[in-house]
């Protein structure tokens, strides 16, 4: 049987580090990874990541570095020092940015004797559509920009992006590497209300689509029982991959 539980990355979009934490003690059995965004970051700093990585939790850090090169490279190195398994960058700062960062990282990895995280690009952000491009003068339909930016990050060395679950199909079309990752956020249960995700799906559909990970905040952190909604999608996830076989 397909391990979900491992696919399930909770998103941690809370106010404080207390918080965060009895999410993560709550949710640790039924949730493979946990995400820690600008939000939590901001509130409660890198110490977050790192009491959750001494507890044996596994981070992906959402704060989708987007900078001048040596900046962003620079930002990679500290994340890779936390010890976070996925951390996340804008494709849209560059080539050169994606594989600066890329080749800082591994080479602190190595020099360091450190776990490597995975750095993988943002596309576009799953409240962007069509409609929303055009309001800011860009000129292309979401899914172009989508595939030209996992294709760039392949290019440059990067594990994987972070995309629309809609676009799953199209990315795993362009890119041909088989352990190219896909991180999708934007993902509910099929009872959960979309949010302001508009490029979205549920988490049976993504798995099937081939998300290596979804990402899920609301419908799990905002549930009466969220155990159980956690469970729930991993259900989902699970049965959607054995009608596959």
């Amino acid at each position: 049987m397909p391990n979900s539980k491992d696919k399930l990355i909770v998103a941690l979009d809370v106010e404080t580090a207390d918080r965060a934490l009895a999410l993560f003690e709550e949710l640790r059995h039924v949730a493979g990874m946990f995400k820690i965004g600008s939000q939590l970051f901001t509130a409660a700093g890198p110490e977050m990541v790192r009491e959750i990585v001494a507890k044996g939790g596994k981070i992906f850090l959402d704060l989708k570095f987007h900078d001048i090169p040596n900046t962003v490279a620079a930002a990679g190195v500290e994340a890779t020092r936390l010890g976070v398994s996925i951390f996340n960058v804008h494709a849209s700062g560059g080539m050169e940015m994606m594989k600066r960062t890329a080749d800082a990282v591994s080479e602190t990895a190595i020099r360091e004797g450190i776990e490597r995280p995975k750095v993988i690009a943002v596309t576009l952000l799953t409240s962007i559509d069509d409609k929303a491009l055009g309001e800011i003068g860009i000129d292309r339909a979401a899914k172009e920009i989508v595939t030209h930016f996992a294709r760039a990050a392949a290019d440059r060395g990067l594990a994987g992006v972070v995309a629309s679950p809609q676009e799953i199909e199209l990315i795993r079309a362009v890119v041909p590497q088989q352990n190219f990752l896909i991180v999708t956020p934007g993902i509910r249960s099929a009872g959960d209300a979309a949010d302001d995700q508009r490029r979205t799906m549920t988490a049976g559909e993504a798995v099937l689509a081939g998300a290596d990970y979804i990402v899920v905040g609301r419908p799990i952190i905002a549930a009466v029982d969220r155990v159980e909604a956690a469970r729930r999608i991993v259900i989902e996830m699970t049965a959607a991959l054995n009608d596959r076989l």
